[in-house]
């Protein structure tokens, strides 16, 4: 079921260097209205700027999907994965019984990024980091698979969640299904 929400009735904050739209309520902030909905329990619009990021912080049993709408997100984290993430590629973070992670904009332009958050299926999983890159021509005109919880998504990101996280490159006006 889709939901339209409006950009005046989501939740989030600004900082110095953090834009956030909390597309669901999250951390007491953001409408009542906009609950989790089913395992996905968090979709934030972030706007990251230059020389700027997440410091050193953990997660503990939440799948953690990111995409890189632009710019070049870098990543390290306590499971030794790193990587620079590109625009229109996806990483995907298992934090199961414990991660610990930075992620920064390292370069002179915004960085804007979806961050998905997804309830695991069991808690207490290994930790993981995965990134991929995602080619336009891949994804257009049509929805696909960037994260997926089902082994049928051989192409996608494994997530371990009864979910799939989909993208698809459209041009203006064009409808698909």
């Amino acid at each position: 079921m889709l939901q339209v929400r409006g950009v005046d009735t989501l939740g989030g904050g600004h900082h110095d260097w953090l834009k956030a739209r909390h597309h669901f309520a999250f951390d007491s902030q953001g409408s009542l209205a906009h609950a989790r909905l089913g395992n996905l329990v968090v979709w934030n619009d972030d706007e990251i700027a230059p020389h700027s990021g997440f410091p050193r912080h953990g997660h503990r049993d939440m799948e953690i999907v990111t995409y890189v709408r632009e710019g070049i997100l870098r990543h390290e984290d306590s499971s030794g994965g790193w990587g620079e993430i590109r625009a229109g590629n996806v990483q995907a973070i298992t934090a199961g019984r414990g991660i610990w992670h930075s992620e920064h904009n390292d370069t002179d332009s915004c960085l804007r990024i979806f961050r998905i958050w997804l309830l695991p299926r069991r808690l207490g999983l290994d930790p993981n980091w995965a990134t991929k890159p995602f080619a336009d021509i891949q994804r257009a005109g049509r929805f696909m698979p960037l994260a997926s919880g089902f082994p049928e998504d051989q192409d996608a990101l494994r997530i371990e969640a009864d979910a799939r996280v989909l993208g698809a490159t459209i041009e203006g006006r064009q409808r698909f299904a």
